[in-house]
């Protein structure tokens, strides 16, 4: 079969053909597929054959197993599944737009946003824009910028030290990072501390994509020593419980702590290092945003 051709495919696509071709690649066979889809599996070839056409590669292959994705249809299947999230999407929100809702707002945010910030940002911004609906999604700030680029949000939240490539950043919030150990640890009474009087002790890391997790791996690097990490954790809330228990030290936000620590019967030691006082910055794409994004990125400048 020839190589791909790219002009004009997009307007010869449709989605029904698109949830077929995902259908197939997930059950792996035609007759799977076509109880799944509730139609007979000759239309079920009849779709595939044609997609094939159109695009001019082939999608599938065929063996006694069943049918499994070329290199070609792996491809089609990461966009097709992008692009039927978006169709669903799109189908949700303009049945809230008929009930009277005037804008969606698609928000990415790191953890110590999330947790520190937002909860009473969001709710002060909504309790006045009653018809504005938000989708607020966690991701590693990386990730943020990376989703704010790539358009699976209208702003994006992150830690200041992320590169924030061809975004506009602007600045958001500020924070301090502490070292979070149980009542009753040899470093509890201390007033302050570097990461460097640390490093002798097991810590309890954030996972491995977090701001928070990269400033203590490149401090212990930079200082030629070894973090002894001894397990890696999702959240604050989790690294909070493994300290509290003894499993090692903890780096959270002082808000987290704030929020978290007392019950916990924890002991917030603030870090002297330079980095462990950091900067949340708001991402957005250049260029005009929707009024109801204009409106939040403004709330939020503002709470600044």
């Amino acid at each position: 079969m020839p190589e791909c051709q790219t002009p004009a495919i997009l307007n010869r696509l449709d989605l029904k053909s698109l949830r077929l071709f995902a259908a197939v690649c997930e059950e792996g066979t035609l007759n799977g597929t076509a109880r799944r889809a509730a139609i007979a599996p000759s239309a079920v070839s009849k779709r595939l054959a044609e997609l094939e056409r159109v695009l001019g590669c082939e999608l599938l292959t065929r063996d006694p197993k069943g049918m499994r994705p070329t290199p070609a249809g792996e491809t089609l299947l990461h966009h097709t599944r992008r692009m039927l999230a978006s169709a669903e999407q799109i189908t949700l929100e303009l049945a809230e737009h008929a009930r009277g809702v005037r804008g969606f707002v698609r928000v990415l945010a790191n953890l110590s946003a999330i947790v520190q910030f937002l909860p009473e940002d969001l709710q002060a911004f909504l309790a006045v824009q009653v018809n504005i609906r938000i989708d607020l999604e966690e991701r590693p700030s990386g990730g943020v910028v990376a989703g704010v680029e790539e358009g699976a949000a209208d702003l994006g939240i992150c830690a200041g030290s992320t590169d924030a490539r061809s975004l506009v950043a602007r600045p958001y919030r500020g924070d301090r990072l502490v070292l979070v150990v149980p009542a009753g640890h040899p470093l509890a009474d201390r007033d302050a501390i570097a990461l460097s009087e640390t490093l002798d002790h097991d810590h309890v890391g954030l996972h491995q994509e977090s701001s928070i997790y990269a400033a203590l791996r490149d401090e212990a690097q930079r200082l030629g020593r070894p973090l002894r990490l001894r397990i890696h954790v999702p959240s604050f809330d989790a690294i909070c419980r493994m300290a509290q228990v003894g499993m090692g030290l903890g780096v959270v936000p002082e808000g987290v702590h704030a929020l978290l620590g007392p019950q916990m019967n924890l002991v917030a030691v603030p870090l002297t290092d330079p980095w462990a006082r950091r900067t949340l910055n708001l991402v957005v794409r250049p260029g005009p945003l929707s009024p109801a994004a204009s409106l939040l990125l403004d709330h939020l400048h503002d709470a600044s």
